[in-house]
């Protein structure tokens, strides 16, 4: 297994607790009166129906890349599958506010994601998260590098 990849597996449950934080990174997120930072949170809990499964990866493989690359707001679109049932997509989104996370919502990448799958998908549940450990976050970042 590639040593990044294991990091990242062996990490990602500290990850989930420490990244859904009211911490930023730098301090770079505005607040407002629900987060202290205004970032925005959550876990994405997604069924997909199993013979759609490989078409359904390699969309939202292609949406999750292009999220981080051309969106400043979005800091992260994580997906990851159960090992034991690979049609149990979990996807975890991290956005510097509702502003970033709304205009997500617009963008191309996201509506041909959102259109080209919705025949695949058996269930979607948005989990909003609050972290633990906010001031973990900014060390998770850097030791990703």
């Amino acid at each position: 297994m590639d040593r990044n990849i294991k990091r990242v597996a062996i990490s990602l449950p500290l990850m989930l607790t420490v990244m859904s934080s009211g911490a930023a990174p730098g301090d770079q997120y505005k607040k407002d009166e629900k987060n202290m930072t205004g970032m925005l949170v959550r876990i994405a809990e997604i069924e997909v129906v199993a013979e759609h499964l490989k078409e359904y990866k390699a969309i939202l493989k292609e949406e999750a890349e292009a999220s981080v690359r051309l969106e400043p707001g979005v800091t992260a679109i994580f997906p990851i599958h159960r090992k034991e049932n690979p049609t149990q997509i979990s996807i975890l989104e991290i956005y510097a506010n509702r502003e970033a996370y709304e205009s997500h919502l617009a963008t191309p990448h996201f509506q041909k994601y959102k259109t080209t799958t919705l025949k695949m998908v058996k269930s979607l549940k948005l989990v909003d998260m609050e972290a633990l450990d906010a001031a973990t976050m900014p060390r998770v970042f850097k030791k990703m590098r």
